[in-house]
């Protein structure tokens, strides 16, 4: 660093530990996500506009993620988005507390702090739901909606809102908007196999698996060898070769620090790496009628900006991989389909899943057919 870029880095330390200390960690994390906190008095304008908002409205909303503020760069979570546009639908009569990068936990945790109405909101794996409403975790059934086109068709359908709705609400959520970051991928570690293009190039590989069931019979059935890793001990599992792949999208990826311990990443396409945000049922429901207008409005306003999002993330995430010197991977048509023969829902091995996920087999069909109905919303796939 040049001596200029040093004070640069020292007066925003200051800034932000000043603003941190008196308080005001919520607006330390707004200013240094505006790029402001090199000035005290930018960082201070900050302070006093956050402390406004938050004395002027009648209701504190907190908002708890797993992720960093500035994550959306590469995995677009939008959460400083979804607080600005809760704060403005509801004309300020809620102001959005931001707990990001897994202060208040992550996952599972999250969950259960938000139905326990420790906070009212949070961002989690659409997965986490699966314990509540079983028929959330039908995205894991392979190239059902591992599109992001699928995906989005899907959770934004009547059917997906008639049949899992009433479920996820009966466990005290409301789910307030689908977060589209991209499809998980086939990442390969360094020093082991080459690019994994077919089903037969997994032959023998140790594939990182988290728990759910689905992903390991998938992996199972495309010719890997699953092998169960918690996501916490994934980096040094990969590393030292304990297991040889694993599947997060390209922006998780990125951001929880693989670009350098990995190869190759093939675009499979096969299960989504979904979001959603979900607030406390009942504290939705003791709010007056605008203000639930409102927040619903902020959601489908911050949906929007997440899809169109999408591919600028994966295009950063790829980037920064590509300088570690990780290669890239599309496949044909031709090739998606020898991965869909291999492991697809459409396979009877999925049939008991899927009646016992979505209740029947008759409730699977209209699921079936919402996620290959084009509805209003666009989103590129990779």
């Amino acid at each position: 660093m040049t001596p200029i870029e040093n004070g640069l880095a020292s007066e925003e330390r200051r800034n932000f530990l000043k603003l941190a200390a008196s308080g005001g960690f919520t607006a330390a994390m707004v200013a240094g996500a505006a790029g402001v906190l090199w000035s005290s008095e930018a960082a201070a304008q900050t302070q006093q506009e956050e402390r406004a908002r938050e004395q002027a409205a009648d209701r504190v909303m907190t908002l708890a993620t797993a992720y960093v503020l500035g994550a959306s760069r590469s995995y677009p979570i939008m959460q400083l988005d979804l607080k600005e546009n809760i704060q403005n639908a509801t004309g300020g009569k809620v102001y959005v507390k931001l707990a990001p990068g897994g202060q208040l936990g992550a996952g599972g945790a999250l969950v259960q702090a938000v139905q326990g109405g420790t906070i009212q909101a949070a961002q989690h794996s659409l997965s986490n739901f699966a314990p509540f409403a079983s028929a959330a975790d039908l995205i894991n059934l392979p190239y059902f909606c591992g599109s992001n086109q699928r995906f989005t068709n899907l959770v934004t359908s009547d059917a997906w809102r008639n049949e899992v709705h009433p479920k996820i609400e009966a466990a005290g959520f409301k789910a307030l908007f689908y977060v589209v970051i991209d499809p998980r991928v086939v990442a390969m570690r360094k020093g082991g196999a080459g690019p994994v293009l077919t089903p037969g190039d997994l032959s023998g590989v140790k594939f990182r698996v988290p728990g759910s069931q689905m992903l390991q019979q998938y992996y199972r059935m495309v010719g890997a060898n699953p092998t169960p890793v918690a996501w916490g001990e994934t980096p040094s599992a990969i590393k030292q070769g304990v297991a040889d792949a694993l599947d997060p999208s390209v922006g998780a990826l990125f951001v929880f620090g693989f670009k350098d311990i990995l190869s190759h990443v093939t675009f499979t396409q096969a299960v989504p790496d979904s979001q959603v945000y979900s607030m406390n049922l009942e504290w939705f429901n003791s709010l007056p009628g605008d203000v639930q207008e409102g927040i619903e409005w902020a959601g489908e306003m911050t949906a929007h900006q997440n899809l169109a999002k999408v591919p600028s993330a994966r295009s950063y995430a790829m980037a920064e991989l590509e300088k570690a010197g990780v290669e890239f991977h599309s496949l044909s048509d031709d090739q998606l389909a020898e991965w869909q023969a291999a492991g697809g829902y459409q396979r009877s091995e999925w049939d008991q899943f899927k009646a016992d996920l979505a209740g029947s087999m008759e409730t699977f069909a209209r699921l079936e057919e919402a996620a290959g109905t084009q509805g209003k919303y666009y989103v590129h796939d990779a």
